[in-house]
């Protein structure tokens, strides 16, 4: 399967404008993540909606594409995308993988755990980890998923899921395993297509996650497991986070 990875980037972030343009040490944000895309795919694009952006990738010596300002998701630029790189040049793609363009810390193993685990029959996959921070378990910003016995995923939600019952919150980690979502997607390019085109739906407006508009309509997402701390990048504090993460491996 012929692979092309994608990073969404846009300029207009409501908690941090600008963000994939922000320096980090010297360079933008956006390019960390590029670079190592390019460690596990031979084809990488930064699909964004702003001149700046397009310019500065391209100026690095970085391939990058213009994309529609309407865009409501990643997964629709991703669609729009695709096409357009394969108008430009001249090839036809199989997989796409959607790639968080804020996680500059991104492992390159990831994503290619994330290609090699595709098979042909698979319409879409992503990445979980097993939970075990306390904190993390009961943070809404942090998405929890259930799977099936072949690892399909269930459900995603804010909330924590399953509910333990008879059994007290701080001892829910001792007694169940679990998993937690890193925010990385594998679609086949048709069913990234037809994804697309899909209404929103009332799990999705419930819970403001997309990947449930899929379920919904009977869409298969195989999962992985994988041992990931995923570092995003959605305020100037994280920000700060990955420089000193950066800084002291620079010194080792």
């Amino acid at each position: 399967m012929k692979t092309l990875g994608i990073i969404p980037a846009r300029y207009a972030s409501s908690r941090f404008p600008g963000k994939p343009l922000v320096d980090l040490l010297g360079k933008p944000l956006v390019w960390y993540v590029y670079s190592r895309a390019k460690q596990a795919l031979e084809h990488v694009v930064v699909a964004t909606d702003d001149k700046r952006i397009f310019q500065t990738v391209t100026d690095l010596g970085g391939f990058a594409i213009m994309t529609s300002q309407n865009h409501k998701s990643g997964t629709e630029r991703c669609a729009e995308a695709v096409l357009n790189v394969e108008k430009q040049l001249g090839e036809k793609f199989d997989l796409v993988i959607n790639i968080q363009g804020d996680e500059p810390l991104i492992e390159p193993p990831i994503i290619s755990t994330l290609e090699k685990n595709f098979t042909p029959q698979d319409q879409i996959a992503t990445l979980i980890k097993q939970e075990t921070d306390a904190e993390n378990l009961f943070d809404p910003n942090v998405v929890k998923v259930l799977v099936d016995k072949n690892k399909n995923a269930i459900y995603f939600s804010r909330q924590t899921i399953p509910y333990l019952r008879d059994i007290p919150k701080k001892q829910w980690l001792e007694n169940f395993t679990f998993y937690s979502h890193i925010g990385i997607y594998a679609y086949r390019k048709d069913i990234l297509l037809q994804i697309t085109k899909l209404e929103p739906t009332p799990l999705e407006k419930a819970e403001k996650l997309e990947q449930l508009r899929w379920i919904e309509n009977g869409y298969k997402i195989k999962t992985s497991i994988v041992v990931y701390d995923a570092i995003g990048v959605d305020t100037p504090a994280d920000l700060e986070k990955v420089k000193q993460i950066l800084l002291s491996k620079n010194k080792k």
